[in-house]
């Protein structure tokens, strides 16, 4: 059998370099587990690899959305679970590359996505926000559940919504249900490889400035522009992804562009500390530093992915 891989760690890390290197040294497919590489335009702000390398292997979940369309963790899950057997019935290793941790649990754990939620709730507090704006939307979690409050950005209208509505469905905060949650790794399956990319948090951060500044000089305000005149409006949710929301503050006349770039350096560095913490909480991966010289790196993964490929034969 063919080890599902997946490789995850914080935005900047090198990923999607890794998987693909790895992808062409032992005959994999990769899987996009990245939330916002799966639409279409989204390319520069997402970090999405270039076409010329999407074309040196078969990628899939990456580039298939319109932006109008929703995406969440459960479909996800729908998407990938046959894709992986179909790559390893073409005898290929399956290779999930992305650094979106629900969707990774998704996969894992026995997550359940069954619960419907209340149209009703979700009307009212969108009411609350035309009428009262985001801020005292955002205000209103926060006094409900400050833990999810702190993690979400006021501009983050559904996400702000949505932990609303689990509070008035269930009377917890959607904190206290995801920590209990995340407190519950299930045993490693015998064919999954889980491996993680890490470094000292400073070089982290500085690869994160670095990227942040080469986003912009290759188009992601030119990139943001597009979408809007497209008729794709502001406050949909691929466009208050990081990276977006900040290129359209700047399109909007409320900052600045080197304080769009403060901004957006700022809040891409807490978003890899967010990753971070959450994927540290995991006992089940396998860590590497990228510090190690890229080939040496490289043929490490590769060992483990042939070792574990004879362990479940």
């Amino acid at each position: 059998m063919y080890p599902l891989v997946i490789i995850i760690g914080p935005t900047g890390i090198g990923k999607s370099g890794l998987g693909l290197a790895l992808a062409q040294q032992i005959g994999g497919e990769i899987i996009s587990g990245d939330s916002v590489q799966v639409y279409k335009k989204l390319d520069i702000g997402s970090a999405k690899p270039p076409p010329e390398e999407l074309q040196l292997v078969p990628h899939h979940l990456i580039d298939f959305l319109d932006p109008a369309e929703p995406f969440t963790a459960a479909q996800f899950k729908l998407l990938a679970t046959p894709l992986i057997e179909e790559i390893r019935g073409r005898g290929h290793f399956p290779i999930i590359v992305g650094g979106t941790g629900l969707y990774i649990r998704s996969l894992l754990d026995p997550y359940d996505f069954s619960q419907h939620g209340s149209e009703e709730i979700r009307l009212k507090w969108k009411k609350f926000a035309d009428s009262h704006g985001n801020l005292l939307l955002h205000e209103e979690l926060n006094k409900r559940d400050p833990q999810t409050a702190e993690q979400l950005h006021p501009n983050d209208v559904l996400r702000v919504t949505r932990a609303l509505e689990i509070y008035e469905l269930t009377g917890k905060p959607q904190s206290s249900q995801r920590q209990f949650k995340d407190d519950q790794y299930q045993p490693l399956d015998p064919s999954v490889l889980y491996i993680g990319l890490t470094a000292p948090r400073s070089l982290i951060y500085e690869r994160i400035n670095q990227r942040c500044v080469e986003m912009l000089s290759q188009g992601l305000l030119e990139e943001t522009l597009a979408l809007i005149k497209d008729g794709y409006p502001p406050t949909l949710k691929p466009l208050q992804s990081i990276g977006y929301r900040h290129a359209i503050w700047h399109l909007q006349g409320l900052v600045t562009q080197p304080e769009m770039l403060r901004l957006l350096q700022r809040d891409t560095r807490h978003f890899a500390k967010r990753q971070l913490t959450w994927f540290n909480r995991d006992p089940r991966i396998s860590w590497y530093d990228i510090q190690t010289d890229f080939n040496q790196l490289l043929e490490s993964v590769v060992q483990a992915c042939r070792a574990q490929q004879s362990r479940v034969k």
